[in-house]
């Protein structure tokens, strides 16, 4: 039996990462950094997305061991978060996707993203340290 971090992306999160993918390039929320877990259901998600939208190619992705574990300490994890944005984010990268404890975070609110939801945080700050996010939300039935 696979573990969790191992699982494949099944067909349906197939057809959901292409929904999105076209979804967001319609919005023109391509984002510029991406930053996630190492699953490799996420892997797979972002190269459907990829192979779907051109403008996902470009964007600067780093696959962080971390957050898939500190996914599970609900509340645990601002620090964190903070730190990795900081530490990959350039002033000129104004796009991030994000996902829900990141979402939830930088909003100020507990958000719920389920399957087939994609959250985009925009930068309005002068910089990643001063930097306040707008949340926008996206959801597909």
């Amino acid at each position: 039996m696979l573990r969790d971090h191992d699982r494949p992306l099944s067909k349906a999160g197939q057809a959901d990462a292409i929904e999105v993918s076209h979804k967001l390039q319609q919005l023109g929320w391509i984002p510029e950094l991406i930053l996630s877990s190492d699953a490799v259901r996420t892997k797979e998600t972002l190269k459907t997305m990829q192979e779907q939208v051109r403008g996902f190619l470009e964007a600067e992705v780093h696959f962080i061991s971390s957050f898939y574990s500190i996914a599970a300490m609900k509340g645990q994890t601002a620090e964190h978060l903070q730190h990795a944005i900081c530490k990959f984010s350039r002033d000129e990268i104004l796009t991030v996707i994000g996902w829900e404890e990141a979402t939830s975070m930088f909003s100020g609110t507990s958000i719920e993203l389920k399957t087939c939801n994609a959250a985009l945080l925009e930068a309005t700050g002068k910089s990643w340290e001063e930097v306040k996010l707008i949340f926008h939300a996206i959801c597909f039935d």
